[in-house]
């Protein structure tokens, strides 16, 4: 069992010697690590549920190199592999039959699976904290007013919006949104730099580039098709005026990984939501009648007839544009985004399997899948967690850019690779300048496996000199288009956790800790900082 705290307010800080806000995968692993090396240790979680998006439907493990993944989160992935040996754990179909197409690039000799039902992963998360007797703190969200207390550059209290306050002598902010490295006075950013800003190539505005996941037949963008007086539909912009490359505020879109079957045993009909509303899907269904039979979705195959199910093409998943105000939002704001995003995807599903103008074919296919029914038990088999695919990123002594992931300019002090593309999906959608509805912003380039710099997960010293930054690390846009991989945030999240415990054993700020010795120990754990 999880060690879950009950919300006190008004009594004095616990303290800990490391306090970790975010029980993301990152923040599991750093929690784990952290309790390994004999520290004390708390994991505050704003949410009912540990592990993130791991947990929350991505299932689909995306990595690159698999060689780049070592220490605990290699043991998460070799976990999930012991779990499949079972035969118990086929319920719904034979491990031959699943194996049989390499599902996601799975191959069964490996030594760990990449792919896995949601439920599995959070019984293994929670098993791996459990076994580490670490205290976990449920449903406690920071106060965003005055949540951190500082002596000079360092933290000596968090607060959460019970009253309850938490003291340590080191803190990592795990969390997506990055409100702990905020709110502690640390330099960030939102949105696209332009290319000039740390000279790169594939930053900032991309319409030329953005070839995939896109439109391929013209779709009007107005109320009233041909009649620009009318106004444009719903989340479509006009026609930039900035160049190529050209930064703005804008963020990769989200969504929610579903976990979908057509096994009617364990299948759920999609729930029409009761804002539906049919204004938000014109655009899909004018695609459809301008003759684009494409599925829009990726269902990726899970063990036991489920999926994990991504973005695809035109009018998918993604509820491009709706996310801006996101970053930065209060708890309230982020709430609201996060409801418009299940509405939206859910009326998305309601309408392929349902609609009158869905083409019959289309909608007889989608009719037969659904919500599977033994996941999510507690939220409606819909997933607990929206996909923040970037908000603040921190901006520190090294920002980890373009030319290292393409190894143009290898860093020297590494704390785990990434090896993903540069992955972006659509920021926004537009009137092309001959009149027709494009998407905005996808790159997909490939790097080479690469190292992550320790200066990319802590902060400048004058800003603060005990706060990890493991998750919303300093990352350009599109770099972190590559780092931002479940896999990645939990190598970041041991290796930050490695280097908090150093940095007590010290005495000295995370600024300082020897890299000599945190590489030592981070290679001692099984840590893979380069292999090129």
């Amino acid at each position: 069992m999880l060690a879950c705290l009950v919300p006190c307010a008004g009594l004095g800080a616990e303290s800990h010697d490391i306090v970790i806000y975010g029980g993301t995968s990152g923040g599991v692993a750093a929690a784990v690590q952290a309790a390994r090396m004999g520290k004390s240790v708390v994991l505050i979680e704003p949410t009912r549920f540990l592990g993130g998006l791991t947990t929350g439907g991505l299932g689909a493990t995306d990595i690159g190199n698999k060689r780049a993944i070592g220490g605990v989160s290699r043991e998460f992935y070799q976990r999930v592999k012991r779990h499949y040996a079972d035969p118990a754990a086929w319920t719904l179909q034979t491990r031959e039959s699943y194996f049989a197409k390499k599902p996601h690039g799975q191959a069964e000799q490996e030594d760990a699976m990449w792919t896995f039902e949601p439920h599995v992963a959070t019984a293994i998360i929670n098993a791996m904290v459990a076994e580490a007797k670490i205290t976990v703190v449920f449903n406690e969200r920071l106060d965003l007013a005055k949540g951190v207390a500082k002596e000079g550059p360092r933290i000596t209290r968090i607060v959460m919006e019970s009253g309850r306050g938490f003291s340590g002598k080191m803190f990592i902010d795990a969390t997506y949104e990055g409100d702990l490295m905020a709110k502690a006075g640390v330099s960030y950013h939102v949105g696209r730099e332009a290319n000039t800003q740390y000279g790169e190539t594939i930053n900032g505005l991309q319409t030329a580039g953005a070839v995939k996941h896109q439109f391929v037949k013209n779709v009007d963008p107005y109320v009233e098709p041909g009649n620009p007086a009318s106004g444009l539909l719903p989340g479509i912009n006009p026609t930039p005026t900035k160049e190529d490359g050209s930064g703005d505020h804008r963020i990769q879109a989200y969504n929610f990984r579903m976990c979908n079957t057509s096994d009617p045993r364990n299948r759920v009909p999609f729930p029409k939501p009761a804002d539906y509303d049919e204004r938000r899907y014109e655009l899909l269904l004018r695609n459809f009648e301008a003759g684009d039979a494409r599925h829009p979705w990726n269902p990726v195959r899970m063990p036991n007839l489920k999926t994990d199910t991504n973005n695809n093409f035109a009018v998918s998943t993604d509820y491009i544009g709706m996310n801006y105000a996101y970053p930065d939002g209060d708890h309230a704001t982020r709430e609201r985004i996060r409801a418009e995003h299940e509405s939206y995807q859910k009326g998305l599903m309601w309408t392929l399997a349902n609609h009158p103008r869905v083409p019959r074919k289309t909608r007889e296919a989608y009719a037969k899948w659904g919500l599977a029914r033994d996941e999510f038990t507690d939220n409606g088999n819909w997933p607990r967690q929206l996909y923040v695919r970037e908000a603040r990123r921190m901006v520190s002594d090294h920002v980890m850019c373009e030319k290292n992931c393409r190894r143009v300019e290898v860093v020297p002090d590494s704390v785990g690779m990434g090896a993903y593309n540069m992955d972006s999906h659509h920021t926004q959608r537009i009137v092309s300048r001959d009149g027709f509805v494009r998407n905005e912003g996808d790159i997909q380039i490939g790097t080479k496996p690469y190292p992550i710099s320790y200066r990319s997960i802590r902060p400048r010293a004058a800003e603060c000199s005990n706060l990890l930054v493991p998750v919303c690390l300093a990352a350009s846009h599109i770099a972190y288009g590559s780092i931002r991989m479940e896999p990645v945030f939990m190598v970041m999240g041991q290796s930050a956790a490695t280097a908090a415990s150093l940095a007590i054993d010290g005495k000295s700020s995370v600024q300082n800790v020897d890299y000599g010795k945190l590489r030592e120990r981070l290679l001692k754990d099984g840590q893979v900082l380069d292999f090129e």
